[in-house]
């Protein structure tokens, strides 16, 4: 069965190598704090001003101050602290975050991407923070559902929405696998979910799957 959104979280987390400072999108990959235990050392840096962010807190637990980007509760660990938001992009424009990772609508296979606020929910598009994590950071990867709600893939062949970053994913983690972006191949397989086929997942995708052999 394909990943859950929970699943493709953990899996995601599961690769982040201790000691990383790490910048967690808006969106699905909040979730990634939920899955790194405290004895683990991963830093998350929120750029509103967090640094430290632990896993969403229970429902009773609730501080309406600590927030992420995003706007949702978030605990902080131990040595966390808060910066001015002036503070928070000079580590991102800095180079300062080992790891960002960001939702998208598109992964061109070159390692394009797109992920600009679309306004279909009458609110202002805009591209937010993601233009300079997607420049700033050292790594980028991106952690979304393989294809949209409608069946369009989302791994393709060159983006067909606006770039907020050229060449910079370097691996993609959606509910059908895991697939690194590599210079001059495009998409190759890390892993696929379980009981999902090489096939299948080429079938969800625009762009050409190859694998590591």
């Amino acid at each position: 069965m394909p990943y859950s959104r929970s699943e493709m979280a953990a899996r995601a987390a599961a690769d982040i190598p201790e000691g990383w400072v790490v910048n967690l999108g808006i969106g699905m990959p909040t979730a990634i704090a939920d899955h790194v235990p405290l004895e683990r050392e991963v830093i998350f840096q929120s750029e509103n001003g967090v640094i430290g962010m632990g896993p969403a807190p229970p429902p009773d637990r609730v501080d309406p101050w600590l927030i992420n980007a995003g706007k949702q509760p978030v605990t902080l660990r131990p040595g966390g602290c808060y910066v001015h938001h002036a503070d928070s992009f000079a580590m991102i424009r800095g180079g300062h975050i080992d790891l960002c990772v960001l939702g998208a609508f598109e992964v061109a296979e070159n390692g394009d991407l797109a992920n600009w606020a679309t306004s279909e929910n009458d609110t202002a598009p805009a591209v937010g923070g993601a233009m300079d994590l997607g420049a700033g950071a050292k790594r980028l990867w991106v952690l979304m559902e393989h294809t949209t709600k409608d069946g369009r893939p989302k791994l393709v062949p060159s983006c067909s929405y606006p770039l907020t970053a050229l060449r910079a994913v370097r691996r993609v983690y959606t509910n059908l696998g895991v697939f690194d972006v590599v210079p001059g191949r495009g998409f190759v397989v890390v892993e696929l979910a379980p009981g999902v086929s090489l096939e299948q997942a080429q079938a969800a995708s625009a762009a050409r799957l190859h694998t590591s052999a």
